[in-house]
C-alpha cells in the first residue's frame, strides 16, 4: 500500500512542477505585457501634455499660438518620435488653443 502511495505522490510531482511553473511564467508574461501597455499609455499622454505646454508657452511669451507643429520644433525645442507616433495639430486662429491629437502607430 505503500508503494502505491509513492507513486501517487512521484506522478503529482511530476505534474504539479511543470503545471505551477508555466502558471508561473504565464504570469509573468501577463504582467509583463500590462507593465508595457501602461507604459505606453503614459507615453502618450505625456507627449500630448508637452504639446500643450508648448503653446500655452508660446501664448504666454508671443501672444499668439503656434501656426503649426514645425514652430513648436524650432522655436521651443520640441522632439517627437515620429516612427512612433502621429501628431494631428489644427490652429484655428491665433487666439484660439489648436487641437492636438496624438496617435500611436501600431508596429
Amino acid at each position: 500500500m505503500k508503494t502505491r502511495k509513492n507513486r501517487w505522490y512521484a506522478l503529482l510531482a511530476k505534474l504539479l512542477l511543470p503545471a505551477a511553473a508555466l502558471a508561473a511564467l504565464l504570469c509573468f508574461a501577463t504582467a509583463l505585457d500590462s507593465l508595457d501597455s501602461g507604459r505606453s499609455r503614459e507615453n502618450l499622454q505625456q507627449l500630448e501634455e508637452t504639446l500643450r505646454r508648448g503653446c500655452t508657452a508660446c501664448y504666454a511669451a508671443e501672444g499668439a499660438y503656434p501656426p503649426d507643429l514645425d514652430y513648436l520644433k524650432d522655436h521651443y525645442g520640441l522632439q517627437i518620435d515620429e516612427e512612433r507616433y502621429v501628431v494631428r495639430y489644427t490652429a484655428f486662429a491665433e487666439n484660439l488653443m489648436p487641437d492636438i491629437t496624438v496617435l500611436e502607430i501600431m508596429p
